[in-house]
């Protein structure tokens, strides 16, 4: 008598096809299959931004963790600035983050640290805030053993760059993701907003392909693309609820166009 293969979830079948449409190109066999397994453990969803894949590995998202410790039926999270190490003139802090599985918990420590030389410019002044949350993400990822590091850790430099000048500063990108001039590329300061106001890729993606009038962002030309990673940035400043509305709108299958 043959033994039936497991079957295979929605939420599971859901993310193989939301992160086949959004990393098309890293989407490897086995980064399938480590999805699976992070989605049958932790139960993340790309669909809500749980979960990334970056350079072809993945992480794993302050929301992701939030909402993880939230159907774990999580006591409690606390947090508190170490004042010995942190230096509020040169905008470097660190913070411990202490995570309570249950009343019995003696609690899960982690630490976090941010000052300018690890944070991107776009996210300048709000160090004291990126060292909480990456304090509480460490926190939670002891808590409840999760290996993949997360997103909101990652220093500036772990991003991709265009070559500075000097190398190969004479080839010009022909579109939105590229940078001749040293600067952080286009797709990665849309990346950093992603994460700063915990937007969903997915749906920031049709936006943008809408806002350019391009069937793929990547088809869009730089002019464009910078239009709409300012006007992103603007829009959530002001109201992010609102842009979180428009983006919500995005959120239905796109039928065939005629």
């Amino acid at each position: 008598m043959t033994s039936k293969a497991p079957k295979i979830s929605a939420v599971t079948r859901q993310n193989a096809a939301c992160a086949k449409a959004l990393w098309p190109d890293e989407c490897s066999k086995s980064t399938l299959n480590a999805l699976r397994e992070l989605t049958t453990r932790f139960g993340f969803s790309v669909r809500l931004g749980e979960i990334r894949l970056l350079n072809g590995a993945w992480y794993v998202t302050n929301s992701g963790l939030i909402r993880l410790a939230d159907r774990r039926r999580c006591r409690g999270i606390n947090s508190w600035p170490m004042p010995e190490f942190s230096d509020p003139v040169a905008c470097r802090w660190v913070f411990r983050a202490t995570v309570f599985k249950s009343s019995r918990s003696k609690g899960f420590v982690g630490y976090g640290d941010a000052d300018p030389s690890n944070t991107s410019s776009l996210v300048r002044g709000a160090e004291m805030r990126v060292a909480e949350t990456r304090a509480v993400n460490r926190a939670l990822r002891k808590a409840y053993g999760i290996g993949l590091c997360s997103v909101e850790e990652l220093g500036s430099n772990s991003f991709p760059q265009e070559p500075t000048n000097g190398t190969r500063s004479h080839a010009a990108p022909s579109n939105g993701n590229g940078s001749a001039n040293g600067q952080p590329r286009l797709r990665d300061k849309l990346c950093l907003l992603i994460r700063k106001y915990e937007l969903d890729p997915g749906l920031v993606k049709r936006y943008a392909a809408d806002f350019c009038g391009t069937p793929e962002l990547r088809d869009a030309s730089r002019d464009l693309v910078e239009a709409f990673v300012s006007s992103v940035a603007e829009e959530a400043s002001k109201d992010r609820a609102a842009l979180v509305c428009k983006l919500n709108s995005y959120s239905q299958p796109e039928e065939a166009k005629s």
